[in-house]
């Protein structure tokens, strides 16, 4: 960071500092964090602001218009902004700039897709070819149904999945307790099927490969360490690609794929929100507009005046 100077230097170590140790955010969030203030402190450089304090608002937006002329997409964008919202905001608050100069800079608004997901029919095919598949390798074969399930079942993310341990998961109640974002912890729900699935996995696979490395972790690799999420990733593509006619949509589409379903099938929207984990009702809102397009599909399909 020597290229930006001394007080710019020292600002994004105390930034660091206070995302990791007083926020307690995880190191990819972190990560991310310093990567788009890093981006402001390079562009305000380039302009001759070598002191933060310094900043004002045409700087952000400066910055996130040369942003917008590189080609950055519009979430991008939306999210470029709400980080740089948050560093001055601690600017301001730990008394390091007496204005909070981006209190006024607004988000670019994202153009919000929906998101891809499976049929439950679609999803049956899924669950059945990987259950067919046990009786040829029934230690991963029980493993790999039972991420499947878990991922259906839940809506859990995989970073989520990965993180459980034995004393998470509560069989006689049939719910898993999850770390999520921001180090939130919620309870959510499982059916019988994924209840069969991480019983056979429990029982047969993982004693298995299981070894000393092994802990307390629920899924393991097959050297008998925690999982990976790398490896879950590519366990989901791959049952998902198996199957003729299914979108691989990967793990991330599997969560999409419960909460539309759950929607589909009567809950309502804050219960939708708490099986995610969601912060904000309205990243959950997005799954109406799912079952609303599927609704107008199955009405253009089936009536005879659509």
């Amino acid at each position: 960071m020597g290229d930006l100077g001394e007080a710019w230097a020292q600002i994004l170590a105390d930034y660091e500092h206070h995302l990791t140790r007083e926020r307690d955010l995880s190191p990819h969030t972190v990560r991310s964090y310093l990567v788009d203030v890093r981006g402001l402190a390079e562009h305000a450089t380039r302009l001759g602001i070598h002191d933060p304090a310094a900043m004002t608002i045409r700087t952000l937006r400066s910055h996130l218009a040369t942003l917008k002329s590189l080609g950055r997409a519009r979430a991008t964008l939306s999210r470029r902004a709400t980080a740089l919202r948050v560093f001055t905001a601690w600017l301001q608050r730990s008394g390091r700039a007496d204005l909070d100069v981006g209190a006024l800079l607004a988000s670019p608004a994202a153009r919000r897709t929906l998101p891809a997901t499976l049929s439950a029919a679609d999803m049956r095919e899924v669950l059945d070819a990987a259950t067919a598949m046990i009786d040829g390798d029934p230690v991963t074969g029980t493993r790999d149904l039972a991420i499947l399930e878990l991922l259906y079942a839940t809506g859990v993310r995989v970073g989520e999945l990965v993180g459980l341990d034995l004393d998470d998961v509560d069989r006689s109640r049939r719910v898993v307790r999850v770390l999520g974002k921001g180090r939130k912890e919620r309870t959510v729900p499982f059916g019988l099927p994924a209840q069969d699935a991480l019983d056979a996995w429990l029982a047969v696979g993982r004693p298995a490969v299981a070894t000393p490395i092994s802990g307390h972790a629920v899924l393991l690799g097959v050297r008998g360490g925690r999982i990976d999420p790398r490896t879950v990733r590519q366990v989901v593509h791959d049952r998902l690609g198996a199957v003729d006619g299914v979108a691989d949509l990967g793990p991330h589409g599997l969560r999409h794929t419960a909460a539309t379903h759950l929607l589909e099938g009567g809950a309502d929207l804050r219960s939708v929100q708490e099986v995610l984990g969601h912060a904000s009702l309205g990243t959950t809102q997005i799954y109406t507009h799912v079952s609303n397009e599927r609704l107008r599909a199955a009405f253009r399909q089936a009536h005879p005046r659509a």
